[in-house]
């Protein structure tokens, strides 16, 4: 068994840096302008306020967004490169629609990657970095009666989780991966009784990441993932 490791990890980032769509400023401010413009998209397309199948007009919104056709173009590529957008020979650019099969496939590879993770953390993790793990599950036990909240809590849990493993390219893959399962109309989690039954799984997950029981809590984490592909095929 690997021993955990002796120093802990950074904390995550400050919290008021994580401000929601509806907090952020309407205004483009801050970085280069197609990363600004790119994650004005990012947040309309994860909300559905462009919905997936959309067509993307550009000249509309170039002129809501006071900005050329450079920057859009840029922003948009970026966006393709991450799943989110999809471009069209001579159509133009539309926002990705995410079938069965892509959601299946998703699925299959977050399972692979955050359970592998998982087994990793359960070793060489140091007990900072497990306590920092058991205070986000208890946000999750704290929002289970609210599905927005409980989202957000589950994803903080998740990406943490991947933060403490170190594997910067798992990380990425990981990260646009969720970029791509948010497009799904029917998240796993919106299904009647999913959010009790992924809450009792990391209670599962947690004991066994406590207990430092590698091979375990990496099935736990591939069943996990097994019933969030299930609830969201049947919503």
């Amino acid at each position: 068994m690997v021993a955990p490791r002796t120093k802990a990890a950074s904390s995550t980032a400050d919290s008021s840096t994580a401000l929601s769509a509806r907090q952020r400023p309407s205004t483009l401010t801050d970085g280069p302008l197609y990363q600004r413009v790119a994650e004005r998209l990012r947040e309309r397309i994860v909300a559905h306020t462009m919905a997936p199948g959309s067509w993307i007009d550009e000249q509309a919104l170039t002129a809501e967004l006071g900005i050329s056709r450079t920057p859009l173009r840029e922003a948009l590529k970026v966006l393709a490169a991450e799943g989110l957008v999809t471009m069209k020979p001579r159509r133009g650019a539309y926002v990705t629609e995410v079938s069965e099969r892509d959601l299946s496939e998703v699925y299959h590879l977050l399972s692979l990657l955050e359970s592998d993770a998982a087994a990793v953390v359960a070793q060489q993790a140091t007990d900072d970095e497990l306590t920092e793990l058991a205070t986000l599950h208890k946000r999750l036990e704290a929002t289970v009666a609210d599905r927005d909240a409980f989202f957000a809590a589950n994803e903080a849990f998740h990406m943490r989780l991947l933060e403490i493993d170190g594997n910067r390219w798992r990380n990425q893959l990981v990260a646009d991966l969720r970029k791509v399962m948010k497009l799904y109309r029917h998240h796993s989690l919106f299904k009647q009784g999913r959010l009790d039954a992924s809450l009792k799984e990391h209670r599962k997950i947690m004991a066994a990441l406590k207990a430092r029981n590698a091979p375990l809590v990496q099935q736990l984490m591939q069943q996990h993932m097994a019933r969030g592909k299930e609830a969201a095929a049947q919503s």
